[in-house]
């Protein structure tokens, strides 16, 4: 093993991070090769920085003309200069600050500095690095984004147990989660990602039912099991009730115990509807931990952006520092989600007034970008083939229960149609059947 990785492992000694971390994630560190000789010469090298594998005329990056015309507002250094390998420093305080803001319950003295990410499946993706291999179990909603089980199965051959988080009621299944996470902790170790709002259902937990799941991850962590909680966070305030719990769980779980290792994978991608910009984040939190343990733990994290992608896009770290700063931003924010609340409520109407349909039964949604109907006695597929050849309504199929309807992606005037030739022929096919 590289001694630059014993000497992280070292640092992390005793902390839930080390207890946890995969074969990968021992074995990962941050050389102290190009890269990190380039960041300490940017800090020294004041007569001459010859490090980095760039070209500069008049201290400034050459850059082509079309470049330059294409991103107007953008200087040469914010538009094509490489991005430090765990993001702009001021990107990445920024973020913070306003992860700060929108989760008051947060100490920011006892979080780390978020790491830019090329979007949030890679900080998804590189956390299942750090953290699942062979032989580790992750348990994830039922139902659940497909991705899922290709970064935790497919890519780290980890198992995935699907946990129905939905059962007949209104909200969550708390008692399923409950057991499920029972059964997990006996193996010493709970692996568990929470995306709310959740993909494909649209739910996110209320207030009375955040509590219930924030203490039973306290309980479990009490009892001697060493806890990762991923908070999978891509439409974060996307929110249309009033009873939603307002902040992220990673608030509270970020100081929840010492067995807890919290983990935040957020970003502007649908916060600040910048989808393309392919840019996101992690953050850790833990009790038992300090700075010094997450700057050991953010040196593995840069190991695996550094031997995958190197660093992540800079263009869009500098975009997203404007959108920031630019004064038309929350009111146009407002507007967008005023928008996608307006849409909930168009198909909350159409739903409730179709309660007893027998083929489609919709899950709780009440947050975010989509609703989704669990379908008995149709095939989802055949369902979703149909919508799309006969009436050009695209829909997604998930797995041999559900169908996912993405309301934010239609206009308010055509939701109606949509959703009465769904119920109508989801009929159809369960007479044919």
């Amino acid at each position: 093993m590289n001694t630059l990785a014993t000497e992280l492992n070292s640092q992390l000694q005793e902390t839930v991070a080390q207890r946890l971390l995969s074969g990968l994630g021992k074995r990962l560190y941050f050389p102290k090769g190009i890269i990190a000789q380039s960041g300490e010469a940017k800090k020294y090298a004041h007569k001459a920085n010859a490090t980095i594998g760039m070209a500069y005329d008049g201290g400034r990056p050459l850059i082509l003309s079309a470049i330059a015309e294409g991103m107007p507002t953008l200087s040469a250094v914010e538009a094509v200069t490489y991005a430090p390998t765990a993001g702009v420093e001021t990107a990445r305080q920024a973020w913070k600050d306003v992860m700060l803001k929108k989760n008051p319950s947060l100490d920011g003295s006892r979080i780390s500095l978020p790491v830019v990410v090329p979007g949030l499946t890679a900080g998804i993706s590189y956390i299942a690095d750090l953290f699942l291999e062979e032989g580790n179990e992750i348990l994830v909603s039922d139902p659940c984004w497909d991705n899922y089980s290709l970064i935790f199965a497919d890519r780290r051959g980890a198992t995935v147990t699907e946990v129905p988080f939905f059962g007949t009621g209104a909200g969550l299944n708390l008692e399923g989660i409950k057991q499920a996470v029972k059964k997990a902790s006996k193996s010493g170790s709970l692996r568990l990602i929470l995306n709310f709002p959740n993909n494909p259902s649209g739910y996110s937990p209320t207030k009375a039912e955040s509590e219930s799941l924030i203490n039973m991850i306290k309980e479990t962590a009490e009892a001697g099991t060493d806890c990762l909680i991923i908070t999978d966070d891509a439409y974060f305030g996307l929110a249309y009730e009033s009873d939603i719990y307002p902040e992220s769980l990673f608030s509270r779980l970020a100081t929840l115990h010492e067995r807890v290792l919290a983990v935040k994978i957020d970003g502007p991608t649908k916060e600040d509807y910048v989808w393309g910009l392919r840019m996101g984040f992690v953050t850790f939190g833990s009790a038992g931990m300090n700075e010094n343990h997450y700057e050991a733990l953010i040196k593995k994290l840069m190991g695996t952006i550094r031997s995958s992608v190197s660093c992540s896009n800079t263009p869009a770290q500098y975009l997203m520092l404007k959108t920031m700063n630019d004064s038309r931003s929350e009111s146009e924010k407002a507007r967008f989600r005023e928008i996608l609340h307006k849409r909930y409520e168009l198909v909350k109407t159409l739903v409730a007034n179709n309660k007893q349909h027998p083929v489609l039964q919709a899950l709780p949604f009440n947050s975010g970008y989509f609703m989704s109907f669990r379908c008995n006695g149709v095939s989802p597929e055949t369902l979703r083939q149909t919508l799309l050849k006969d009436y050009g309504i695209g829909t997604i199929a998930l797995g041999s229960k559900y169908l996912r309807i993405a309301f934010s992606s239609v206009e308010a005037e055509h939701i109606p149609f949509v959703y009465k030739t769904l119920y109508r022929v989801a009929s159809e096919l369960a007479h044919k059947n």
